[in-house]
């Protein structure tokens, strides 16, 4: 039977050929290496002023390709990045042979949140050059990625306050049966050791819980501080970030993202603002779900001038009969009074009352009638003895109007999810990226996420724009910022600082001079 079979592996090849050549042109690794060359790394934060003594550092370009690679065929980690170096063809092109030390990668990507973020930023505006960003429609939303943190290392207040109450019923056990031990000296040897084992949890527990006393933190993460234990799905918890997004309508991009440890309710305002500065102007509409349904951002947003479909949360507490739940309650703007469904009318005094929902305090008024208790509805109405009592927001007249938009525009909001889940699908579904890979502060949780929404976009990039178009593109970028960089990187050699005084490197004027003619001509 004939088989196809490989070529020797001793055999030397006929016709040598270069690595550039087993490179496809149309390979996306060629768009990577031209993305990087197109942005002007140095304004981004990365560091340059490396020592001149020592070891030469690798360049943040190098750096950045090799992790924009990774995250785009679903390698995260700095041991298989470094692996991965030495025996991919593709990434020996990529780096041109360079294989970095797996802490040197981590280094990286740990040490450059902002440069990172300023990277998710500049694939963005390569978006916007290509107009694949709408700016007329956005959605925003957040999703939860778990944290390197479990939940036996997680502790609030009452866990902490368990965890004392069974070591303290445990030492009063091992006491006890200390007292009673006659004789048998590796016996108490052996309770003593339990004891003091059990004594030293305990203090551990106690400066928890001073700590949360001391602090006012809500909880206390001891391999990654910044995470937090919160409720993802079907009143399951994860000790997780909460990752914030705003996407485009028109094609999926993620213009904006922000990694927090708290839940959507103050969210949207920042957001927006965000958002506002990222598309250059406020016209346009966000969509957001229940959770960002909150008084105080309608009032943010209405400040920016930005119209928001909010989805509108269902009533907290009900009437005895639906039909006296207070959205039967008609208010008039004019007499600023309300009227019920049995055509009474509940006035106020005037006074702002202040009434705390968590952190945030909210002025309320609070609207009543003396009809109430002659009223032969009275109990289909309320189980209040005094009668029924309105409570009014100082934000209700932005929560109406908001309620208002989504009846007239709720095909619109009907859109959301199909928006702003798009890219949660790729990235955790697909991408397998259902956790945060850095550990220790939410800064490092940031950068790893900055690359994993750079990575997304430039795979939405690549798939929207003709290749050869993109490639002409970000060759002219390149061309002209790796001018610039040539430039930058023969100033800065031109003096070498030794001893803190500055030395003039006669040989390397030239060069600089040269590029400066090229720009300048």
């Amino acid at each position: 039977m004939k088989f196809i079979n490989g070529t020797n592996r001793n055999q030397l090849p006929l016709f040598a050929s270069s690595i550039d050549d087993a490179i496809a042109q149309d390979n996306e690794i060629r768009l990577i290496d031209l993305f990087v060359d197109s942005i002007k790394l140095p304004d981004f934060g990365f560091t340059f002023d490396f020592v001149e003594n020592g070891r030469p550092a690798y360049h943040p370009s190098d750096l950045l390709k090799l992790f924009i690679y990774g995250y785009l065929n679903r390698m995260r980690s700095s041991r298989t990045l470094e692996k991965e170096c030495s025996r991919n063809i593709e990434l020996m092109w990529l780096l041109k042979g360079l294989v970095p030390d797996h802490n040197t990668i981590a280094n990286f990507r740990k040490n450059n949140p902002k440069a990172i973020a300023r990277v998710f930023r500049a694939t963005v505006k390569l978006a916007s050059h290509f107009e694949l960003i709408g700016g007329s429609l956005v959605a925003g939303d957040s999703t939860k990625l778990r944290a390197q943190n479990s939940k036996k290392n997680n502790f609030n207040p009452n866990k902490i306050e368990r965890h004392i109450a069974y070591i303290d019923a445990k030492l009063e056990e091992y006491n006890s049966a200390l007292a009673k031990e006659d004789g048998d000296v590796l016996e108490k040897q052996i309770i003593a050791k339990k004891i003091k084992k059990h004594t030293i949890q305990k203090q551990k527990y106690i400066g928890y819980q001073n700590t949360i006393d001391s602090t006012g933190v809500t909880q206390i993460s001891t391999s990654d501080p910044d995470s937090r234990q919160i409720m993802t799905r079907n009143n399951i918890s994860e000790v997780a970030y909460t990752i914030q997004t705003t996407v485009d309508a028109l094609h999926n991009i993620p213009i904006d993202f922000k990694v927090t440890n708290e839940n959507d309710s103050k969210a949207m305002g920042g957001m927006l603002r965000r958002a506002k500065n990222i598309l250059g102007h406020n016209n346009f509409t966000a969509i957001y779900d229940k959770g960002y349904h909150t008084g105080s951002e309608f009032d943010y947003a209405n400040r920016l001038g930005i119209d928001v479909l909010v989805a509108i949360p269902g009533v907290s507490a009900h009437a005895p009969d639906l039909a006296f739940d207070v959205e039967h309650f008609k208010y008039n703007i004019t007499t600023d009074s309300y009227t019920c469904p049995a055509n009474e009318t509940l006035t106020t005094n005037g006074n702002w009352y202040a009434k705390k929902n968590g952190k945030s305090i909210t002025q309320m008024k609070h609207y009543k009638t003396t009809a109430c208790l002659t009223c032969e509805l009275y109990k289909k109405c309320t189980k209040n003895a005094k009668g029924r009592l309105i409570e009014r927001s100082q934000y209700a007249h932005l929560i109406y109007e908001n309620k208002v938009r989504i009846d007239n525009n709720y095909e619109i909001y009907r859109k959301r999810q199909a928006i702003v889940e798009h890219p949660y699908g790729v990235i955790k579904r697909q991408w397998d990226f259902y956790y945060i890979m850095t550990k220790k502060t939410i800064k490092h949780a940031s950068a790893d996420v900055g690359l994993i929404f750079s990575a997304y976009n430039l795979r939405r990039i690549f798939n929207l724009i003709d290749q050869n178009l993109l490639k002409q593109y970000l060759k002219v970028l390149a061309l002209y910022f790796g001018t610039l960089r040539a430039i930058f990187e023969d100033f800065y050699g031109l003096f070498c600082f030794t001893n803190r005084k500055a030395t003039f490197k006669q040989k390397n004027f030239n060069c600089s001079l040269n590029h400066i003619y090229l720009l300048t001509d």
